[in-house]
Parts: structure tokens; C-alpha cells; sequence
């Protein structure tokens, strides 16, 4: 059985770690190089680093940010955020990115999907649903681009499925209405995803305490969980998060501190 997957989040905008409620209201968190060390020392299984200004400010991810973090970690890395052509990847992964993270610029252009997994393969190209329940629709939700500014009007469900046709090798699904509320993940949304494709979930959106993250391993069906606020206010520590989920019988790696 493949292992269940912790994967702390790194929201990065103006070179600074920030985390804020439903997309807005942004607090500063923490410089980006040194948490992705800690968490990486700490035992996370992989990292996210989104520079979510990108899309919006139209440019490419902080190279120069990316290779310091990269540098600094030993365990694998996706990167997200104005990553627009093959070249951009390209650009990325060789500063020290495992993945990239597609999302804006996914919807734009469905073709650079297969165009960047058959160049870079599958396991490169993670998709980034950013996911917003339609009002009064318990089971309906759209897909949200521009750091969650641009309503699409796209189906997330028909657009999950879409994108593993294109080669995407996991999805990473955000509750917009969850995002940073500490209220839960959206089991619903995250089930009824990883129910329709074949390639790994990442629920991301509303972790707020221990049987949170159970939870979305058990109901939701997720492959990881991604985790921000919890972990940068320190209401919860990897190892408590690990300990938890083993003593529940889930295949996670043990926990093992470096520092």
C-alpha cells in the first residue's frame, strides 16, 4: 500500500510566507527558506511552494526563490504560481523543483498539460484546482483561477477527469469555502475527485485539528494532505499529526525528527 502523504504549504507573496482565510486577509508566517527547512528537517514528506501573487501580477515563479528552498530541503518539492509554457517548467525543475504545479494557465491552455507531461513526464505536472461550492448546490462546484479572483464557470468535477486525460499525474484540490478556517476539509468535494480519477488527491483547504487530517484519509479517500496554518501557528506539530495517524492504523511513514 502506497503511503499517505503530509505535505506542508508554503503561500509565498512578496518573498514572505503568508496564510490568510478564504484567499484574503493575508498574515505574514514566515521567511519561505526557513520553514521549508523545518518542516523538511521535521519529517514532512514532501512541500508546496505557491507563489500565489504570480498569476495575478502576470510573471514567473521567483527562480532565484525556488533554488535556495530547493536547496535547502531533501525531500521532493512542488512549485506553483505564473508557470505559463514548457519553458517556464523546464526553468523551474532545473533550479531544484521535483513538480510543477499548474493551475491559471492549465484552464488557458489545456494543451500545455500533455505538452509538459510527455516532455517532463506524468509525475512532474501536479494540477491545482482551486474549488468554490455553487450557491444553493450542495454537490456542484466551479473552478476559480487568478489566486481565486476568476470564476471560470467550469464543472470541477468534469475538469479533474479532463485533466488526468491530459496527463496530469495528481491534482491538488482546494475548498476555497475551507481555505484557512481551521473548520475542517470538504470531504464531499475531495471524495466525490478522488472518486472519478485514478491519480493521487491532495486535499487541501480547512485542516484544523488531528481527526481533520484522519478524516480526509479515511472519508475523503485523499493520497496527502496539505497543511499551512496548522503547522505555522503551531497549534500542531508533524510528529503529534504522525503519531495520531499511525496509532489510527494508517499507512503513513513513522515520524522521524533530524533536528
Amino acid at each position: 500500500m502506497v503511503a499517505l502523504r503530509l505535505i506542508p504549504c508554503l503561500d509565498v507573496a512578496n518573498g514572505r510566507v503568508v496564510k490568510g482565510v478564504n484567499f484574503v486577509n493575508l498574515r505574514d508566517s514566515g521567511d519561505p527558506v526557513e520553514l521549508a527547512y523545518r518542516y523538511s528537517e521535521e519529517g514532512a514528506d514532501e512541500l508546496v511552494f505557491l507563489d500565489i501573487r504570480a498569476s495575478v501580477e502576470n510573471r514567473n515563479t521567483l527562480v532565484d526563490l525556488v533554488s535556495r528552498t530547493a536547496k535547502s530541503v531533501k525531500i521532493p518539492f512542488t512549485v506553483g504560481g505564473g508557470i505559463d509554457s514548457v519553458s517556464s517548467i523546464n526553468d523551474l525543475l532545473r533550479a531544484g523543483a521535483d513538480k510543477v504545479s499548474l493551475n491559471s494557465s492549465a484552464v488557458r491552455n489545456p494543451d500545455l498539460i500533455s505538452e509538459s507531461s510527455l516532455e517532463f513526464g506524468t509525475q512532474c505536472i501536479v494540477i491545482a484546482i482551486d474549488a468554490r461550492r455553487k450557491v444553493n448546490k450542495v454537490d456542484e462546484w466551479e473552478v476559480y483561477v487568478k489566486g481565486g479572483r476568476e470564476n471560470t464557470g467550469i464543472d470541477v468535477l468534469s475538469w479533474a477527469k479532463n485533466v488526468e486525460e491530459l496527463g496530469a499525474g495528481e491534482i491538488l484540490l482546494t475548498s476555497m469555502d475551507g481555505d484557512g478556517t481551521q473548520n475542517g476539509y470538504d470531504l464531499h468535494l475531495t471524495e466525490s475527485v478522488a472518486n472519478i480519477v485514478n491519480i493521487p488527491v491532495i486535499a487541501s483547504g480547512g485542516a484544523g485539528c488531528l481527526e481533520d487530517i484522519y478524516d480526509v484519509f479515511n472519508e475523503g479517500r485523499a493520497s496527502a494532505a496539505l497543511l499551512a496554518s496548522l503547522l505555522h501557528d503551531k497549534k500542531l506539530s508533524l510528529r503529534e499529526i504522525k503519531t495520531f495517524l499511525l496509532e489510527k492504523k494508517l499507512p503513513i511513514r513513522p515520524y522521524e525528527q533530524k533536528i
